[in-house]
């Protein structure tokens, strides 16, 4: 049964790549975005950002991606939050890495912005079958 959602708790370090998605994100998937530059960013933002679920870049200067969810899970905020990585280390045994991690499911970049959102949601929707 899908998990209703629309607040996501953002990390991604390049501008570029994170205005991109969040305009996305917001007018195509309709979603309100929290975007965090880092991974410290993030954990100052998370006890207020209310946050349905984690998009989390994997390859970060300082926290990367599973680092920043592994400090995540540490505030009751985001203990229990989906999560979802971004990146474009896509190799079998790196995906499956990220989902011993918890993760939901991965999407590889470069992504289409336009099918950012139905990604997402595909991946919560069914999150056993995302590999992409």
């Amino acid at each position: 049964m899908p998990v209703p959602f629309d607040r996501i708790l953002y990390v991604e370090d390049e501008p570029d790549i994170r205005a991109i998605a969040q305009m996305a994100l917001e007018a195509v998937g309709g979603f309100t975005v929290i975007a965090c530059a880092s991974g410290s960013e993030a954990l100052a933002a998370a006890p207020g950002a209310a946050a349905d679920l984690l998009l989390l870049d994997v390859m970060m200067p300082g926290m990367d991606g599973p680092s920043t969810l592994q400090a995540l899970r540490q505030l009751s905020a985001t203990t229990s939050t989906p999560v979802i990585f971004m990146t474009a280390k896509v190799q079998p045994a790196e995906v499956a890495q990220y989902k011993a991690l918890g993760a939901l499911g991965v999407i590889a970049k470069p992504f289409d912005p336009m099918e950012l959102p139905a990604q997402i949601r595909q991946i919560c929707d069914s999150p056993s079958q995302a590999a992409d």
